[in-house]
């Protein structure tokens, strides 16, 4: 028996390095280092409206605070991230604050080859997703791909 777990304790701590959590300092360094900071979009060419997608953009404020910003056209909100943390898997996970609907959510992100990112999950504090396994709950559909704009579109 000692043998057996000689020989598994490398591998379960490898495994638990896989999916634990790192953390790089403060929230804005994780999202810095991880390449979150600065305006997203589903098109940079394109001004921010419902139908073809916000801008969103992530912000360090106050030298070691993270807001999110999200643009609409017809609307603007901001929240602040309350944490920041990458699993092992390279999965970017957020907890933010959004007083405008009064409610925390936690979501992932993940970075795709291109450089562009996608959300791969997304719930509220009561574990109920509005996004798994990279898709949305209520139809099944893929999440879409968000892409780094060298500015915010106008």
């Amino acid at each position: 028996m000692t043998g057996l777990l000689s020989r598994l304790a490398p591998v379960m701590l490898i495994s638990l390095m896989l999916v634990s959590p790192t953390r790089a300092g403060t929230i804005a360094e994780t999202a810095k280092e991880w390449g979150l900071i600065g305006p997203w979009s589903l098109d940079c060419s394109l001004p921010p409206d419902h139908a073809n997608g916000s801008v969103l953009s992530y912000e360090i404020a106050d030298g070691d605070r993270l807001i999110y910003r999200r643009e609409f056209g017809d609307s603007r909100d901001e929240a602040e991230v309350l944490s920041a943390t990458v699993s092992g898997d390279g999965i970017l996970h957020l907890r933010v604050h959004f007083p405008s609907v009064k409610q925390t959510r936690e979501y992932g992100i993940e970075r795709l080859a291109e450089g562009s990112i996608r959300v791969v999950y997304n719930r509220n504090d009561k574990n109920q997703h509005t996004i798994k396994d990279g898709k949305f709950t209520t139809n099944g559909k893929p999440t879409p791909v968000q892409h780094k704009c060298e500015r915010a579109p106008e």
